[in-house]
Order: C-alpha cells, then structure tokens, then sequence
C-alpha cells in the first residue's frame, strides 16, 4: 500500500464520485479506477459500490478513512518538517470548564511524553485541534477517547460537622442535574443558590453558602472544603479528549490519540 493507493481511495471516499475524484487529482477516470481496484486487491475487500450517480461505501472504507487520512497527514507533515528545519510539533487543546488542574497537568505531561518536542497550548471552552472534556460535554460530530474516570462526592464546607444540615446549590443546567434530583429529595424545590459550573458550586460551598455534588478530583483541588462518599448514590464521569476525525490530520492529534489508546494510555 502507498500514498499513491491512499490519495485516490481518500478522494473517491470525500467525493463519492469517481469522475470528480480523477478531476481532483488530475487523473483520468480509468487511472484512478485502477487505482482503487489495486487497493482493494490489496485489502481483500470492497471499498466502493457503482451507483446510478457516483459511488456509495462500505463499512470498510469507513474504518479505513481515518487511518488513511491520518498516515498521508503524517507523510506531509514529515517532509515539511525535514524541508524547513523545524522538529517542533504544535498542539492548541480546549479545556472545559471543569475540568481540574492535576488532571490539565496530567494530560499535557502525557501529551509531551507521547509526541517528541510537542508544544501545548491551552484554551479554554470549544477550540482547539482537539479538546480536554466529559463525555457529556461531547459534540454530536466528535470522537471521545477516556483517559480517566472520576467519581462523584459530597463536597463540604471545611471544619462543618457530620450533623450539621445545610442547603444544597445544585447545577441545573448541568448533565447530571436530572440524575441527582432523587439524591437531592425535596430538599431540592429549597436549594442555597444555582450554579451556572461546578467549579462555581464548589467556590459557594468554601465560601460556607451549601453544600455540593461534584467530582472528586474538581473537589480535591478547591480549598475549604471536605469531600465524603455519597452513601446510597454511585456516580462518575469519564475525562477525555474530545476530536473530530479531521482533526487526526494533524500528525500530533493523530500521535496522540494513537498513544492514548494503548493500555497504558489512561492518565489515572
């Protein structure tokens, strides 16, 4: 299999259309029909099926795509790297909101582990080439890759006792709102505040407002307050990167997903 191989079945696949594909690459139409049969031969299986109006693709073409967009990505960005002397790579990740310091810490040491020279920079919110999110902050049009599983705990205020009742602030714009409402009780038709974040809740229950619901790990890293297990409630959420599939363009996403995806890939 060679770029040659992969150009064509990359065109035909974005094109759906054999023609379009060989005007694409400045190919006549039996060239890169050729081409693709070559390919298939190679693979043992079919990648396209004729239709009255272009082609249509097989599931196979659909597990190839990324691999291949990812292999020419890497092809090109290696002969740039060695034509203008750079061996720097470049990353730009957004990071969700509450997403905890050790865990952004965690992740750019990985990330600088998995890619030799690699540069991270760090938004915040949607974008970047990739982003450190929740599952549930997914979009509809991206891949999610879990790097580590963080369990939800009661967040206290620091030095309060086990007795003490104090008011809830509750997220209510948040995924796992609808979830805890039957941890919550009636207590929740009375909450301290709403909190447009977790982080927020938790900055309200330092401050003594209430008390909170909130991932372990968001917790840890707030000052004054107390985590405790939430007995009769067992909940999680999965921390990850967040990547659409042209995203894997770019040889450091590609690199690192590929690393991530190992074993030995997870941050925790």
């Amino acid at each position: 299999m060679d770029s040659r191989q992969l150009k064509a079945f990359v065109a035909v696949f974005e094109e759906r259309n054999i023609t379009v594909a060989a005007r694409r690459l400045h190919l006549s139409q039996p060239a890169l029909s050729g081409t693709i049969k070559s390919l298939e031969d190679l693979l043992g299986t079919q990648l396209f099926m004729r239709q009255a109006r272009g082609v249509a693709v097989t599931e196979d073409a659909r597990i190839l795509y990324p691999q291949a967009r990812r292999i020419l990505s890497q092809t090109d960005s290696m002969t740039h790297q060695f034509r203008h002397g750079s061996h720097t790579s470049r990353i730009a990740i957004g990071v969700g909101a509450d997403i905890a310091g050790p865990d952004i810490a965690a992740f750019v040491h990985a990330a600088r582990q998995a890619v030799p020279a690699l540069f991270v920079s760090l938004l915040e919110g949607c974008d970047g080439d990739a982003r450190l999110a929740t599952e549930d902050e997914r979009c509809e049009d991206e891949l999610f890759l879990t790097l580590s599983v963080d369990p939800y705990v009661l967040a206290i205020p620091e030095g309060i006792g086990a007795d003490a009742e104090l008011p809830w602030i509750v997220c209510p714009n948040h995924p796992t709102h609808q979830r805890l409402l039957p941890f919550y009780g009636a207590a929740a038709n009375m909450p301290a505040a709403h909190a447009g974040s977790l982080r927020l809740a938790l900055e309200l229950t330092a401050a003594r407002v209430g008390i909170c619901v909130a991932p372990e790990s968001l917790a840890r890293s707030q000052a004054g307050v107390e985590i405790r297990p939430m007995d009769g409630l067992e909940m999680s959420r999965r921390v990850g990167l967040c990547y659409a599939v042209q995203s894997l363009d770019k040889p450091a996403v590609a690199m690192l997903v590929e690393r991530f995806r190992e074993p030995s890939g997870a941050l925790v």
